[in-house]
């Protein structure tokens, strides 16, 4: 198992552009034996100590391999719109990581 742990940064006002792609990147993540496991999005209030950033959104995805991981990433589809995630994301942290 592959686990993906993503802090997403979303530039201030673009929060339904976002929203969008992640309609299609999200189902799609089913396709390449992966499961969305954790989708957060903190209130400011939740953080009890922070030396970054606070994210608009933490997910926490598990895929069965790591080249299941990459086939989702080049998934055609997700690809057509990546233009959302480009336009609505400022920045994003990718953790890969396994369980112990």
């Amino acid at each position: 198992m592959l686990f993906i742990t993503q802090l997403i940064y979303i530039i201030e006002g673009k929060e339904a552009v976002f929203h969008q792609f992640e309609d299609i990147a999200i189902p799609a993540i089913s396709n390449y034996n992966g499961r969305l496991l954790l989708r957060v999005r903190p209130e400011a209030s939740s953080f009890i100590e922070h030396t970054i950033d606070k994210p608009y959104e933490i997910h926490l995805v598990e895929f069965d391999s790591e080249q299941d991981f990459k086939n989702f990433m080049q998934d055609e589809e997700r690809k057509k719109f990546l233009y959302l995630k480009e336009q609505s994301i400022k920045a994003s942290i990718l953790i890969q990581g396994t369980k112990l």
